[in-house]
């Protein structure tokens, strides 16, 4: 099958190929972290001295390597590092506690670990748990340290490794962890080609990257949006890329986008919904004359319409919403620019295709709901020890993505929804993000979240829980003002049956909503 304009060689390293393709830039920087900065040219010594050095501690082509990194220059360094020497990365999630990195050890069977120094007493649990006993590095500063583990900068005194392991396009490069919201996480397996199509179809394609954009991610790099987005794509153009190790908070975010924090202002920003709501109703948000944002993306979940507009008329800067997941590595419908429709995922990224079925597999029309398929060369290859769940979600060309969306007669493709999140009321299917999308466009509604509860017939009814704005009295004034607000706005059995107002509403490390939790919550 043909895609977009290039061919990728049979023969394919994609750590090689972003060497060579920053080989004329040696002194231009790649990134800055919260401590140091790193030119593409000590980039391309610490990452052969990295391949060089897990092969020295025995590791051997295709074997795994976890990662359990915060986000600093070593991360990449380790990820390349790995490529290059044939061996398998596979990031994990530093904010997971040790049963799963004990579960993701097993799993895997990872060979090595390689973990910033704050994470090495959790790693040395994990291994615990999982009965394993293997060779630990450690990034970053280390005060003191355990007799057993290597520290990472002794890899890097090696010898750089002089030529690229010897890989295939479509072998077995790294693995990404899913997010287990359907139970335990499920190794997701990518090739060295996937991370070039992203590149190619989504960076380049959509986004337009270039050498001087200066890049900043709030999603981690263990995660394939930030993965891509810090990683993939920056290096891919020979851009510069800001690595902030903490928590995304408003106010850290701000002093990156004021260049305050790293002394360089980001040109690309890419956020998560619940991070643009936090900028928005914080008081330390710059002014755009304070900023060089030229555009954004956001993924994740739904980009509110309103929270898209708000930060279109502060910044003059579109967000990019758009759909991705683990499963196609990064971004694959999406808002393009020039083409920005709020409140909708967009259109396919080019090369890549898409289809809404319904229950018979058949395709739907535009304007009803159906489950998303996609199509498209970054689809992983499969999940590592898990063959009935590759065979439910990988259909020959055909990724199946788990999620409900509907299209408009123009194209443009609007999220409805997970499959186990929609809602059947008085018989009629309702998607929580319709009702949560109307909810938002109250000036008094800060964010909120729709569930369905059974109520005491076990008949399905609506509730929304909701963050009020600031300043406002959630009361049963409001409530009701917020179930005519829908009302009036939507088909009749829609609205939500009940209004319950919570300080915060619960969410993933991602900033994704724990809509379970709700769904469990005593009403």
């Amino acid at each position: 099958m043909e895609h977009h304009t290039i061919r990728v060689p049979e023969r394919f390293n994609f750590a090689q190929c972003i060497l060579e393709r920053n080989a004329a830039r040696p002194a231009k920087l790649a990134y800055v972290d919260d401590t140091v900065e790193l030119s593409y040219g000590e980039l391309d010594r610490r990452v052969r001295a990295c391949a060089a050095g897990l092969l020295a501690l025995g590791l051997h082509p295709e074997e795994r390597v976890m990662l359990a990194m915060q986000d600093s220059v070593d991360l990449p360094v380790a990820f390349l590092g790995a490529l290059l020497a044939g061996v398998v990365p596979v990031p994990v999630n530093t904010l997971l506690p040790p049963a799963d990195h004990a579960y993701m050890l097993a799993d895997s069977g990872a060979r090595v670990v390689i973990a910033s120094s704050v994470l090495v007493p959790g790693m040395l649990e994990a291994m615990a748990l999982a009965g394993l006993k293997l060779p630990l590095v450690a990034a970053g500063v280390l005060n003191s340290l355990p007799d057993a583990v290597i520290h990472f900068d002794r890899l890097l005194d090696l010898p750089p490794l002089t030529t690229a392991a010897d890989t295939c396009a479509d072998q077995f490069a790294f693995w990404l962890y899913s997010s287990g919201s359907t139970g335990r996480p499920k190794g997701t397996v990518h090739s060295h080609a996937n991370l070039l199509w992203t590149a190619e179809l989504y960076a380049a394609g959509v986004l337009g990257m270039r050498e001087d954009d200066v890049v900043f991610s709030v999603a981690k790099l263990f995660f394939a949006y930030g993965l891509g987005n810090a990683l993939t794509f920056p290096l891919y153009v020979g851009a510069t890329t800001i690595l902030m190790a903490d928590r995304p908070t408003p106010q850290a975010v701000c002093e990156r986008l004021r260049g305050r924090a790293s002394g360089h202002q980001p040109t690309v920003f890419c956020g998560v919904p619940t991070l643009y709501v936090g900028l928005l109703a914080s008081d330390c948000l710059p002014a755009r004359a304070d900023c060089r944002l030229r555009i954004c993306t956001s993924a994740g979940e739904a980009l509110p319409r309103n929270i898209g507009e708000r930060f279109r008329d502060h910044f003059d800067c579109d967000i990019l919403d758009g759909l991705g997941s683990t499963e196609m590595l990064h971004i694959f419908l999406s808002n393009q620019p020039g083409d920005v429709r709020y409140g909708a995922s967009g259109k396919p990224v080019p090369g890549y295709h898409v289809e809404l079925r319904g229950e018979d597999g058949a395709s739907v029309a535009p304007g009803e709901i159906g489950d998303l398929f996609i199509r498209g060369p970054s689809s992983a290859l499969m999940y590592w020890n898990n063959r009935v769940k590759s065979q439910a979600t990988f259909l020959g060309e055909w990724t199946r993505s788990g999620d409900k969306y509907v299209v408009d007669t123009d194209g443009y493709y609007t999220y409805a929804g997970r499959g186990d999140d929609m809602l059947k009321v008085s018989g009629q299917y309702v998607s929580p993000i319709e009702v949560e999308a109307v909810l938002m466009t109250h000036a008094s509604v800060r964010e909120c979240a729709v569930v369905g509860v059974p109520d005491a017939q076990g008949l399905t009814r609506t509730l929304a829980y909701v963050v009020a704005s600031v300043g406002q009295q959630g009361d049963a004034a409001l409530a009701q003002e917020l179930q005519a607000w829908v009302k009036a706005r939507l088909a009749p059995h829609k609205y939500p049956r009940e209004v319950i107002f919570l300080v915060e509403l619960p969410k993933t490390a991602t900033g994704k909503i724990q809509r379970f939790r709700l769904r469990s919550a005593p009403q």
